[in-house]
């Protein structure tokens, strides 16, 4: 019962229960903190002042605190009252600190029972205990004792074995605070490497599952990296062969150009000719007037009616010569547009090829288109006018300029540049090796990016 009102009155002072913990008297440390000056026994009714040095093993913290218990104790939860422990001005000192706490008369036991100091941390664990001692009021047996002089001896024997015993124990206590400190340190040091350990044990199932994770993505990529090796090999495949088909395309149409420019050649020399042949019927024509003015001249004599019949031959031979050679022209015509049936066959042909490699658009694009027919002639009929310009020659007609690309027609007196930028239009350059590709064909060039992607 005075124990349950010291406790009362005690969290009615601080307004807080000490920490304390059910562990058991073998796990505490008493060596950390001493208890000096503990008398045998305190005279009831007046304040008691605990003296106890705190050592270098322990450092003391905000609720720690200091009780008296009833000695046979078990738990820190069994102290009779308690006063929080006040702290040092220097908490992490290496020495040892002198403290003491006054206990108020008030809380203190009323009882002659056998009581002692302890000293708890704010974990509730013992670090110190002082020798028992008892309340109770000063008597005379404990002031007067007398003894005899063989007692004396034997009391002084007594003491001195004690002393030697007490000096034993002290070093035994030395000896054993020296281990403690040591086992602490090597408590310290397996409890760091404790954690050490636990860190090495989360950091590797980290990695072992980073390592998990890139070798799902490396296979992954190899995976990856197979199909596009194999679309890669087989892009090759196909730019070789068009490449070769370019190629085979590109000699023919070298051939089939080299042709047209020697059948043009030819033409202009077949239309020289017929110019001259022009010129000449022209003059056989002015003749031909002169002799039938004559002949009317002759015809009131029959010497100018035979003059007259002569003509008439030589007009009829100068009529199928000039027949003869307008059937060449004719044929030239015909073979002209020969070549140009073929040389539309071949245009259309490498433009479909283009789909496959754009580098013949360039080409196509630089090629001369040749000027379209007028009245069914390369160069245009002399003789379907009424007897006028007849030495008119292709120099005359503009030829045209076609976009390979979308057909659009442009004359020739358009500026190069500006018909190479309408072809340029319609294609896609590579950024980096500046091969050019068809607008259309926009994914063959998202490919061939890649392509250089891999590389």
């Amino acid at each position: 019962m005075g124990a349950e009102l010291s406790k009362t009155s005690t969290m009615d002072e601080t307004a807080d229960e000490p920490p304390t913990s059910a562990v058991l008297l073998d796990n505490c440390h008493f060596s950390q903190v001493i208890f000096n000056d503990v008398e045998k026994f305190y005279v009831p009714g007046g304040d008691v002042t605990c003296y106890y040095t705190l050592t270098q093993n322990i450092i003391p913290r905000r609720k720690d605190w200091v009780g008296i218990f009833r000695v046979g104790w078990k738990t820190t939860r069994e102290y009779y009252t308690f006063m929080w422990a006040p702290l040092p001005d220097d908490v992490h000192s290496d020495t040892a600190v002198q403290q003491q706490i006054q206990f108020k008369a008030y809380y203190l036991p009323k009882d002659d029972e056998y009581y002692q100091f302890c000293y708890i941390d704010q974990d509730g664990v013992v670090r110190g205990a002082s020798v028992p001692f008892q309340f109770r009021a000063e008597t005379e047996d404990d002031i007067l004792v007398v003894t005899t002089q063989g007692e004396v001896e034997e009391i002084e024997l007594q003491n001195k074995n004690l002393r030697k015993e007490n000096e034993e124990l002290k070093a035994s206590c030395a000896s054993l605070q020296k281990q403690n400190m040591d086992l602490q340190e090597d408590l310290k040091k397996t409890q760091e490497l404790q954690n050490s350990l636990e860190s090495l044990r989360s950091n590797t199932e980290t990695l072992e599952l980073e390592l998990n994770s890139l070798k799902k993505e490396n296979k992954r990529l190899k995976e990856l990296d197979d199909c596009r090796e194999a679309e890669v090999h087989q892009l090759k495949e196909q730019i070789q062969n068009v490449t070769s088909d370019k190629e085979r395309l590109e000699t023919r149409l070298k051939t089939a150009l080299d042709h047209m420019d020697q059948l043009q050649s030819q033409v202009l020399n077949y239309e020289k000719e017929v110019e001259n042949l022009s010129h000449i019927d022209h003059d056989k024509a002015e003749q031909l007037e002169s002799l039938k003015e004559e002949n009317r001249q002759l015809r009131m004599t029959r010497t100018q009616q035979q003059q007259n019949r002569d003509l008439m031959k030589e007009l009829e031979e100068q009529k199928r010569l000039f027949q003869i050679l307008q059937a060449k022209k004719n044929e030239a015509d015909e073979e002209n547009q020969k070549l140009r049936k073929e040389n539309d066959g071949l245009l259309r042909h490498l433009s479909q090829a283009r789909e496959f490699s754009p580098f013949s658009v360039v080409s196509q694009a630089q090629a001369p288109i040749p000027a379209p027919e007028v009245g069914g002639l390369l160069f245009g009929n002399p003789y379907c006018a009424t007897g006028t310009n007849l030495g008119a020659g292709a120099a005359d007609i503009p030829s045209i300029r076609k976009c390979p690309m979308c057909d659009e027609v442009f004359p020739e007196d358009i500026e190069t540049s500006q018909y190479e930028a309408h072809v340029q239009s319609h294609l896609l350059e590579c950024p980096v090796c500046s091969e050019t590709f068809e607008k259309s064909n926009k994914q063959v060039f998202e490919d061939h990016i890649f392509c250089h992607g891999l590389e």
